[in-house]
């Protein structure tokens, strides 16, 4: 049986891209419900599934929805500063293990989750976890939107950068045309921590490649602390930024509800 631990996931209405995101209509359910529900629906019951807004409309979309929610600060400049928030309203345990899954992410898969739960049980040692998957376009390689990770021989992250890496000198050195057999990989954007951690994290001061890349995860390894990499044969399922995005999503649903 999987170690217990919490699925947290911050939703704030504030959006530049897609305005009141969290909210958005997904076949009839607001989009942040959907993302609560997938997850409940794929992983064990042991595991408690909370969404922490940062405003009263999304706190009740999710009662109007049978799914707990917890109403934290609307001030946050960060996730990780939301979910440290959640975890002290929660009354978690240092030792507890929360995973951090976006509130835009309705196609997210449950035993993604469920791996990077996994991995602060199977390495200790490590403060966070979090995924990855190989690369498979040079557009994708080469997308400054697309986050990259390399990782030693024991899983751990070595550095994260919106750069391409790894460099490979003589395959490159006309530019870059063609990837490597042993691709690069794309971070995705999920983490477990250890909720001692998290508790410290906010007042870790950032680290000077944090601001150079955009890249809060920067500052755990500057601080010297060790982020354990799950490597998925999968890609995840799109996330939600643009409104273009959000039509592909309700295609899929709909979709999914014809064929069901």
């Amino acid at each position: 049986m999987p170690a217990p631990y919490t699925v947290i996931i911050p939703a704030r209405l504030a959006s530049t891209r897609l305005p009141n995101k969290p909210l958005a209509d997904i076949a009839g359910v607001p989009m942040v419900v959907r993302v609560a529900q997938r997850v409940q629906g794929g992983v064990a019951p042991t595991v408690r599934v909370v969404v922490a807004a940062d405003d009263a409309d999304i706190l009740d979309a999710c009662k109007q929805h049978q799914v707990e929610c917890i109403l934290t600060s609307a001030h946050h400049t960060s996730g990780s500063d939301r979910l440290a928030e959640a975890s002290a309203l929660l009354g978690l345990a240092d030792d507890h293990t929360v995973v951090n899954v976006q509130g835009d992410e309705p196609l997210i898969d449950p035993d993604l989750v469920q791996a990077v739960a996994d991995l602060l049980d199977r390495k200790p040692q490590a403060s966070m976890g979090t995924a990855a998957h190989a690369i498979s376009s040079v557009a994708e390689f080469n997308n400054p939107n697309v986050v990259k990770v390399v990782c030693n021989a024991a899983g751990f992250a070595m550095y994260f950068s919106r750069a391409p890496i790894s460099w490979w000198r003589d395959g490159y050195a006309q530019g870059i045309h063609t990837l490597p057999a042993n691709r690069p990989l794309r971070h995705i954007g999920i983490y477990s921590y250890r909720v001692g951690f998290l508790r410290a994290f906010p007042s870790l001061p950032a680290a000077p490649c944090e601001a150079l890349e955009a890249l809060e995860q920067l500052r755990a390894l500057w601080h010297g602390h060790t982020i354990a990499v799950h490597v998925s044969e999968r890609e995840p399922g799109a996330g939600v930024d643009t409104p273009e995005d959000l039509a592909r999503v309700r295609d899929f649903f709909r979709a999914s509800a014809v064929g069901m």
